[in-house]
């Protein structure tokens, strides 16, 4: 498995009523999309009732069986939109070391994410190791989908997890409402 996320800053007066629109018209065009295993939908606001962000964001996180489905959505007449409306985002990409799930994916509703940098002649063995343990930790305390992940072209890695309600306390890093989640059985 691949996760992938891109990521558009918006302008602090942006009227993000525009991206949970675009997300209600166009999110289910990837329900049951090819190798998909779940693309959520994730915004971020800075004024915001349920939490507050440091930026407008629009930054879906997609979850890959295979590279092909990537390259697949990359090509696609879907993503020229995306590109030709909001601009060229730079798109991570993580190899996937744990993901957990239960099969409630649909009932996510806020999404958190963590990115730690991976320090030079680290024992990446060991952090697989406690990535599991954290994925098993996170989705005892209520998470629907846990995905433990790490870049090693900038030597990163990612905690990324799928929630019905905020947890508590929200862990560090960034935090987003889910507008939709497309899944393979969605179509």
């Amino acid at each position: 498995m691949i996760a992938m996320q891109y990521s558009f800053t918006l302008p602090t007066d942006y009227d993000m009523t525009i991206i949970d629109r675009r997300i209600r018209e166009k999110g289910p065009l990837l329900d049951g999309f090819p190798l998909l295993r779940f693309k959520a939908y994730l915004v971020a606001k800075k004024q915001d009732s349920g939490f507050s962000s440091t930026e407008n964001l629009y930054a879906p996180f997609y979850l890959w069986d295979q590279p092909e489905g990537i390259e697949r959505f990359l090509t696609s007449s879907g993503f020229a939109a995306l590109t030709r409306d909001f601009g060229w985002p730079s798109v991570s990409v993580w190899q996937v070391w744990q993901m957990q799930a239960t099969s409630d994916l649909g009932a996510a509703r806020y999404a958190t994410r963590e990115i730690q940098p991976v320090a030079p002649y680290s024992n990446l063995a060991e952090m697989r190791a406690t990535a599991a343990a954290n994925a098993e930790s996170t989705m005892k305390a209520g998470a629907l989908a846990t995905v433990c992940a790490f870049d090693p072209t900038a030597w990163r890695r990612m905690e990324f997890s799928l929630w019905p309600v905020l947890p508590d306390p929200v862990a560090a890093g960034q935090t987003y409402a889910v507008g939709h989640m497309s899944l393979p059985g969605a179509a």
